[in-house]
Protein backbone atom coordinates (compact mmCIF):
# COMPACT_ATOMS: atom_id res chain seq x y z
CA UNK A 1 0.00 0.00 0.00
CA UNK A 2 1.54 3.19 -0.81
CA UNK A 3 2.01 6.33 1.62
CA UNK A 4 -0.63 8.88 1.96
CA UNK A 5 2.12 11.72 0.70
CA UNK A 6 2.39 9.46 -2.52
CA UNK A 7 -1.76 8.70 -3.06
CA UNK A 8 -1.66 12.33 -2.91
CA UNK A 9 1.22 13.38 -5.70
CA UNK A 10 -0.83 10.29 -7.69
CA UNK A 11 -4.33 12.18 -7.37
CA UNK A 12 -3.15 15.28 -8.33
CA UNK A 13 -0.76 14.13 -11.30
CA UNK A 14 -4.37 12.23 -12.51
CA UNK A 15 -6.21 15.83 -11.80
CA UNK A 16 -3.82 17.93 -13.82
CA UNK A 17 -3.81 15.36 -16.73
CA UNK A 18 -7.27 14.65 -16.88
CA UNK A 19 -7.84 18.54 -17.11
CA UNK A 20 -5.92 18.66 -20.08
CA UNK A 21 -7.45 15.48 -21.74
CA UNK A 22 -10.90 17.55 -21.14
CA UNK A 23 -9.71 20.60 -23.08
CA UNK A 24 -8.72 19.29 -26.43
CA UNK A 25 -8.04 15.41 -26.30
CA UNK A 26 -11.26 14.24 -25.47
CA UNK A 27 -13.06 14.25 -29.05
CA UNK A 28 -16.71 12.86 -27.63
CA UNK A 29 -19.46 16.14 -28.28
CA UNK A 30 -20.95 14.68 -25.90
CA UNK A 31 -18.63 15.96 -23.06
CA UNK A 32 -18.60 19.47 -24.99
CA UNK A 33 -22.15 19.53 -24.33
CA UNK A 34 -22.11 21.42 -20.47
CA UNK A 35 -18.87 23.24 -19.39
CA UNK A 36 -16.71 21.15 -17.49
CA UNK A 37 -13.94 20.91 -14.78
CA UNK A 38 -12.07 18.25 -12.48
CA UNK A 39 -12.70 19.50 -9.09
CA UNK A 40 -10.87 16.55 -7.08
CA UNK A 41 -9.64 13.24 -7.66
CA UNK A 42 -9.95 10.73 -5.22
CA UNK A 43 -7.37 7.79 -5.42
CA UNK A 44 -7.57 4.51 -3.60
CA UNK A 45 -4.67 3.41 -0.65
CA UNK A 46 -3.88 0.51 -3.10
CA UNK A 47 -3.36 3.20 -6.26
CA UNK A 48 -5.85 0.90 -8.07
CA UNK A 49 -8.71 2.98 -8.48
CA UNK A 50 -9.67 6.75 -9.07
CA UNK A 51 -13.14 9.41 -8.54
CA UNK A 52 -12.30 11.76 -10.63
CA UNK A 53 -14.92 14.54 -9.80
CA UNK A 54 -16.16 16.49 -12.10
CA UNK A 55 -18.22 19.85 -11.86
CA UNK A 56 -20.45 20.43 -15.02
CA UNK A 57 -22.06 23.71 -15.75
CA UNK A 58 -25.46 23.57 -17.90
CA UNK A 59 -28.81 22.87 -17.91
CA UNK A 60 -29.91 19.04 -16.07
CA UNK A 61 -29.76 17.44 -19.75
CA UNK A 62 -26.36 18.96 -20.89
CA UNK A 63 -25.25 17.57 -17.90
CA UNK A 64 -26.53 14.09 -18.35
CA UNK A 65 -25.45 14.01 -21.67
CA UNK A 66 -21.59 15.15 -20.52
CA UNK A 67 -21.50 12.35 -17.99
CA UNK A 68 -22.56 9.74 -20.87
CA UNK A 69 -19.82 10.96 -22.76
CA UNK A 70 -17.27 10.82 -19.47
CA UNK A 71 -18.18 7.47 -18.76
CA UNK A 72 -18.06 6.34 -22.82
CA UNK A 73 -14.69 8.25 -22.75
CA UNK A 74 -13.40 6.30 -19.36
CA UNK A 75 -11.41 3.65 -21.56
CA UNK A 76 -9.40 6.26 -23.31
CA UNK A 77 -8.95 8.59 -20.28
CA UNK A 78 -7.78 4.98 -18.73
CA UNK A 79 -5.34 4.42 -21.59
CA UNK A 80 -3.77 7.65 -22.21
CA UNK A 81 -3.45 8.21 -18.13
CA UNK A 82 -0.81 5.14 -18.67
CA UNK A 83 0.98 6.46 -21.26
CA UNK A 84 1.87 10.19 -19.86
CA UNK A 85 2.17 8.93 -15.65
CA UNK A 86 4.55 6.49 -15.04
CA UNK A 87 3.20 3.81 -12.76
CA UNK A 88 3.13 0.44 -12.31
CA UNK A 89 -0.69 -0.11 -13.09
CA UNK A 90 -3.10 2.56 -13.66
CA UNK A 91 -5.73 2.88 -11.82
CA UNK A 92 -9.30 1.91 -13.03
CA UNK A 93 -11.24 5.84 -13.31
CA UNK A 94 -14.46 6.51 -12.37
CA UNK A 95 -16.61 9.84 -13.24
CA UNK A 96 -18.40 11.24 -10.51
CA UNK A 97 -20.34 14.56 -10.56
CA UNK A 98 -19.63 16.87 -8.01
CA UNK A 99 -22.41 19.15 -7.02
CA UNK A 100 -20.84 20.38 -4.04
CA UNK A 101 -20.73 23.78 -6.03
CA UNK A 102 -24.60 23.98 -6.40
CA UNK A 103 -25.21 22.87 -3.48
CA UNK A 104 -23.19 25.55 -1.84
CA UNK A 105 -24.81 28.46 -3.56
CA UNK A 106 -28.43 27.39 -2.68
CA UNK A 107 -27.38 27.57 0.83
CA UNK A 108 -26.08 31.03 0.55
CA UNK A 109 -29.23 32.38 -1.25
CA UNK A 110 -30.77 30.64 1.51
CA UNK A 111 -29.49 32.56 4.22
CA UNK A 112 -29.29 36.02 2.03
CA UNK A 113 -32.91 35.67 1.96
CA UNK A 114 -33.68 35.06 4.83
CA UNK A 115 -31.72 37.99 6.27
CA UNK A 116 -33.43 40.38 3.81
CA UNK A 117 -36.60 39.17 5.13
CA UNK A 118 -35.77 39.21 8.12
CA UNK A 119 -34.77 43.14 7.22
CA UNK A 120 -38.11 44.08 6.00
CA UNK A 121 -39.80 42.15 8.81
CA UNK A 122 -37.67 45.10 11.51
CA UNK A 123 -36.18 41.63 13.44
CA UNK A 124 -33.45 42.70 15.21
CA UNK A 125 -30.43 40.24 16.58
CA UNK A 126 -31.94 40.25 20.07
CA UNK A 127 -34.94 38.26 19.19
CA UNK A 128 -33.12 35.65 17.60
CA UNK A 129 -31.10 35.51 20.68
CA UNK A 130 -33.99 35.16 22.93
CA UNK A 131 -34.71 31.40 21.38
CA UNK A 132 -38.02 31.69 19.28
CA UNK A 133 -37.59 29.94 16.47
CA UNK A 134 -39.29 30.44 13.10
CA UNK A 135 -39.35 29.15 9.17
CA UNK A 136 -35.80 29.77 9.25
CA UNK A 137 -34.48 26.20 10.78
CA UNK A 138 -36.93 24.75 8.09
CA UNK A 139 -36.13 26.40 4.86
CA UNK A 140 -32.19 25.30 5.72
CA UNK A 141 -33.07 21.77 6.78
CA UNK A 142 -34.69 21.86 3.11
CA UNK A 143 -31.53 23.29 1.67
CA UNK A 144 -28.88 20.86 3.10
CA UNK A 145 -28.67 17.84 2.45
CA UNK A 146 -28.47 14.99 4.41
CA UNK A 147 -26.00 11.89 4.95
CA UNK A 148 -28.45 9.83 4.08
CA UNK A 149 -29.00 11.64 0.54
CA UNK A 150 -25.06 12.07 0.27
CA UNK A 151 -24.89 8.05 0.47
CA UNK A 152 -27.74 7.46 -2.32
CA UNK A 153 -25.51 9.62 -4.55
CA UNK A 154 -23.01 7.08 -4.11
CA UNK A 155 -24.69 4.31 -4.41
Amino acid sequence: MANSRRVERVASLIKREVSHMLMGDIKDDRVGAGMVSVTDVDVSGDLQHAKVFVSIYGTEEARAETMEGLKAATGFVRSELGQRIRLRRTPEILFKEDTSMERGTRVLSLINQLSQEREEKGMDDAWFAEGEEGDDEDLLDDAIPSAEDDEDDLA
